[in-house]
C-alpha cells in the first residue's frame, strides 16, 4: 500500500530508505553519537538505535541550535540517516507521525513537496 503526502518545498534534494520513527523530540547534540550513529539520549524510546541509513522520522528536535552541525559531521563519518543530504518538506496534509511506521519504506522528495510511503508488509 502507497500513501502519498504533499507538503511545501524548504530545501530541495531526495532521499528514501526504511523509516524508523519516534513520537518523541531528539537532541543531535549529545543525543545521538555521530561516530556511529546510534542514539545515545538516556530514557529515549530509540535508545541504542542505529539510524544510520534510515529515514529518521521525529516530531522536532530539542536543545541547541547545533543539531545540523552534528547531522553534517554525521554525513562526512557515513553514520547519517538517509536524509544526511536533508531535503525539507513541512506542512505537509496528514501527519506523517499518525501513517509512517517503522520499517516502512519513505522517499522524500523535497523538489517536489512529496513524502512516499510504502507500507510494510504484515506478517501473518
Amino acid at each position: 500500500m502507497k500513501i502519498s503526502l504533499q507538503g511545501r518545498k524548504i530545501i530541495g534534494g531526495q532521499a528514501e530508505g526504511e523509516a524508523i520513527v519516534t513520537r518523541q523530540l531528539i537532541s543531535f547534540l549529545g543525543g545521538v553519537d555521530p561516530d556511529k550513529g546510534i542514539i545515545v539520549e538516556r530514557g529515549h524510546e530509540l535508545e541504542g538505535q542505529s539510524i544510520t541509513n534510515k529515514v529518521f522520522v521525529f516530531p522536532q528536535g530539542k536543545g541547541s541550535t547545533s543539531g545540523p552541525y552534528v547531522i553534517y559531521k554525521m554525513s562526512k563519518r557515513k553514520t547519517a540517516p538517509s536524509m544526511g543530504k536533508i531535503p525539507m518538506v513541512d506542512r505537509l496534509d496528514q501527519n506523517p507521525l499518525d501513517l509512517i511506521e517503522t520499517g516502512d519504506h519513505v522517499k522524500v522528495d523535497g523538489n517536489r513537496g512529496v513524502v512516499e510511503i510504502t507500507k510494510k508488509k504484515k506478517s501473518d
